[in-house]
């Protein structure tokens, strides 16, 4: 789960000269057990807190350029002058402190209190969300950070609040992270930041004319704006018996809750599928002692997304832990008790997980006469062919900058980041969606990171050794990186990052 962010480098409480920190550095440094991290920007000293706020990685070893800093890990964003969070996935600042300067030197003690939000004056009055996922919350957060007076409804269909999902499939499901680390927010912060949640509530329709959302309780909901984030929906196999008590897919925590509950030491399961999810689980699962046989269509787990050489050495590293795999096969039938393919081999399981991909929830958006095609098309500022009506993450097909495509992708930085764009868009601001998609995976330990898009890559560089932990992959269209995987080399995934967006560090 979280990392502790190492506290190392001089001790600033007992000051350092301020010929160490020249114009447009910043050095690491610790007050105490707390890093630090202290620029010269334009001849003024700042200092914030050195460690990221989302999972605690040490903001020293990531990228520091003139008045920002990217964390390693999962590529939060921050700002060198005001700890704010500049970008998910880190939603909190890190502390802010207060520099002295006696003689030629400078001295870091205390932190300064939080600054104080500016009320932002908007004719925007009624902000509604449709949907309780990363998109909608990162939403939500952000119009309250940008100083939003006005009211923020968010309606989820989910019966639990906005949750870290990537950690469903990993750590909680492991049984290594208890459930109240999952929430992104107390229940108090929605109240504290006059945020209304309501889970449960399903929307039936948008009336874009007269800018109202219906919902099935036959409330109607007014908006001046209105961000669609409904998400996705897991994909069912249409064979007998997948309807069952004992099949699962994995969306919610209370899916995740009943897999957990299924996971007894020495039980089987049969994982339909070779995706992130689907791997992700099969490491949980063996976690547990719990004996797991994987099921796919594809010759090689995840060869679409990262190349044979990658994808062979991710099965190579399942079954070295105990998963048995089932490739270039299909599933017909499930009687309780047993898996059956379609060769008429049985597999013994006691419970089913299926992790076959997902699907859009695109109704509601396309009966309220939203443009689509294979998701809600937006433009680059987020919003759809419906005036003040935007939408983000799994659903949004946006002008992806990379490629110069039409993409939709489901990754949990990119809904985040979406959501938080599509915030500053809704208060009038036209700021354009340029992010360079990131996610990541962790399994048996093995943490991969990638950076970019790279649909339909026609060549792959490899360096570095995969079992050794330090190995890196760059994918290629025509020539053109898009694309960047990598273990253990955290700094370069983020160097590539930074090169994929055009931006200077």
């Amino acid at each position: 789960m979280a990392e502790a962010a190492n506290a190392t480098g001089p001790d600033f409480s007992e000051g350092v000269g301020l010929s160490e920190v020249p114009v447009g550095s910043t050095i690491a440094g610790r007050v105490g057990g707390d890093p630090i991290l202290l620029s010269n920007i334009g001849g003024e000293l700042f200092a914030i807190g050195g460690a990221c706020t989302h999972y605690g990685g040490t903001l020293a070893d990531g990228i520091i350029g003139r008045t920002s800093v990217r964390c390693p890990l999962h590529h939060a964003c921050f700002d060198l002058r005001t700890g704010e969070a500049l970008r998910a996935p880190a939603l909190d600042p890190v502390d802010r402190w207060i520099v002295e300067v006696q003689g030629d030197r400078a001295f870091v003690r205390n932190k300064l209190d939080p600054a104080p939000t500016a009320d932002l004056e908007s004719d925007v009055r009624e902000i509604v969300i449709i949907g309780g996922g990363a998109a909608g919350l990162a939403c939500a957060h952000e119009l309250r950070r940008l100083g939003f007076t006005g009211h923020v409804t968010m309606l989820s269909a989910d019966k639990d609040p906005p949750c870290d999902r990537p950690n469903l499939s990993k750590d909680y499901l492991a049984g290594t992270a208890p459930e109240e680390w999952l929430w992104l927010r107390s229940d108090g912060w929605y109240a504290e930041n006059r945020v209304e949640l309501r889970l449960s509530t399903e929307v039936t329709r948008i009336d874009p004319a007269e800018r109202l959302v219906h919902c099935a309780s036959g409330e109607p909901v007014p908006f001046d704006r209105l961000l669609i984030a409904t998400g996705a929906e897991p994909n069912r196999l249409p064979g007998s018996g997948f309807d069952r008590p004992n099949v699962h897919m994995l969306r919610s925590v209370a899916d995740a809750r009943a897999i957990a509950g299924a996971a007894k030491e020495g039980s089987r399961a049969v994982i339909i599928g070779a995706s992130f999810i689907a791997l992700e689980v099969a490491a949980s699962l063996r976690h547990r002692s719990v004996h797991v046989d994987i099921v796919s269509v594809e010759e090689v787990p995840l060869e679409h997304v990262f190349g044979r050489e990658i994808g062979q050495k991710l099965q190579a590293l399942h079954e070295t832990n105990g998963v048995r795999f089932h490739l270039s096969a299909v599933v017909e039938s499930f009687d309780g008790k047993a898996v059956v393919l379609g060769g008429g081999e049985r597999i013994d399981a006691d419970f089913v997980v299926v992790g076959i991909g997902v699907r859009p929830r695109i109704a509601v958006a396309q009966d309220a006469g939203a443009a689509v095609d294979k998701g809600v098309l937006v433009d680059a500022f987020l919003e759809t062919s419906l005036p003040g009506i935007y939408a983000a993450g799994d659903i949004a097909s946006y002008p992806e900058p990379i490629s110069g495509q039409q993409a939709r992708i489901e990754h949990w930085v990119v809904a985040e980041r979406q959501g938080e764009v599509a915030a500053v868009n809704m208060l009038g601001g036209r700021k354009r969606f340029e992010s360079a998609p990131f996610f990541w995976t962790e399994q048996y330990g093995v943490p991969i990171r990638y950076v970019g898009r790279a649909s339909g890559w026609d060549a792959v560089t490899c360096e570095g050794d995969f079992d050794a932990g330090s190995f890196a992959a760059r994918y290629f269209v025509r020539g053109t990186h898009c694309a960047t995987a990598t273990i253990g080399r955290d700094g370069e995934n983020l160097e590539d990052e930074l090169r994929l967006e055009a931006t200077e560090p």
